[in-house]
């Protein structure tokens, strides 16, 4: 479902600001002010788009939540921990960590934030802290924003009533702004490397089996494994040369491949519900899995 609200005036852009993110103080701004911001739910992520003519400065409690951003007009200055971030036109950005207050000056923005929740991001990455606010390169930044653009505008459009879709769009975001933010979710520990053990991959082997068909995560299988995330990554990557979500997606396929030959339901149908927003990927995944099309299949079925 889409929200939109739009403001007139510094009082009006303060509850919006406010009730959205965190308690604010506005400290100044310019009269005459125009704001109109659009949210949309996919699953458990927030996106919002701001734009407008309005200039501002603002002191903001700590936000709780961690938003990301990409600007495309206007200009915001970020100010934490003593330090000065300006974010000009093309850049991607987290505002500020989500457990420091932060002060913040916004002029004439069009600009797009995706707001992910810590335990969101725990699902596939436990733990994880952010370590800088820039991303890592432009092409990761450019790759980031394609991602957030295509989940919410085709994904979140067609597919937001078929859960394993939206579990795994979540997922995708989640994961594509670790590889696009430093952070320290690539750290092992030693009893991470000591726990990643034939025993665990077991546990994990049987649970991804036995629940294929539902909406489970990385920190879902870490827990059936009795081991940390991290564990279970490695002893995937280790004995599999695998990931825990690879072998479940691996697992999806060849439900979905029982699904085809049993003609238990269109080839679009069948890909949604085990987790593909596009069947052209699922076509892909299961044609390197089986050498055929899934359309081949289900003729054949």
């Amino acid at each position: 479902m889409e929200r939109v609200v739009e403001v007139m005036d510094l009082d009006a852009a303060h509850e919006v600001f406010s009730a959205a993110y965190s308690r604010i103080r506005i400290d100044g701004g310019m009269n005459g002010s125009m704001m109109r911001m659009t949210s949309r739910m996919l699953g458990p992520v927030r996106f919002d788009r701001f734009e407008g003519r309005i200039g501002l400065q603002a002191t903001a409690e700590p936000l709780g939540n961690y938003v990301f951003g990409y600007l495309e007009s206007g200009r915001i200055r970020y100010s934490s921990d003593g330090e000065d971030r300006f974010v000009l036109p093309g850049d991607a950005f987290l505002s500020a960590p989500p457990d420091r207050p932060f002060e913040a000056a916004i002029y004439d923005p069009q600009t797009s934030l995706i707001v992910l929740s810590q335990a969101v991001i725990g699902e596939v990455a436990a733990g994880v802290r952010f370590g800088g606010c820039r991303p890592v390169s432009p092409r990761a930044a450019a790759a980031w924003r394609s991602t957030c653009i295509h989940l919410r505008d085709e994904v979140l459009a067609v597919f937001e009533d078929c859960p394993l879709v939206v579990a795994n769009a979540t997922r995708l975001l989640v994961a594509t702004t670790l590889a696009t933010f430093p952070n320290d979710s690539s750290d092992e520990t030693p009893r991470d490397r000591r726990d990643a053990h034939p025993q665990a991959l077991r546990r994990a082997i049987r649970f991804i089996e036995d629940n294929a068909a539902r909406d489970i995560t990385a920190a879902d299988i870490a827990h059936a494994a009795r081991v940390s995330i991290r564990a279970t990554q490695l002893a995937f990557r280790r004995h599999l040369d695998t990931t825990p979500m690879a072998y479940l997606r691996r697992v999806r396929i060849s439900c979905a491949d029982a699904d085809l030959r049993a003609a238990n339901g269109s080839v679009t149908t069948i890909a949604a519900r085990w987790g593909y927003a596009r069947p052209s990927v699922f076509a892909a995944h299961y044609r390197d899995a089986y050498g055929v099309s899934p359309s081949q299949t289900l003729r054949s079925g």
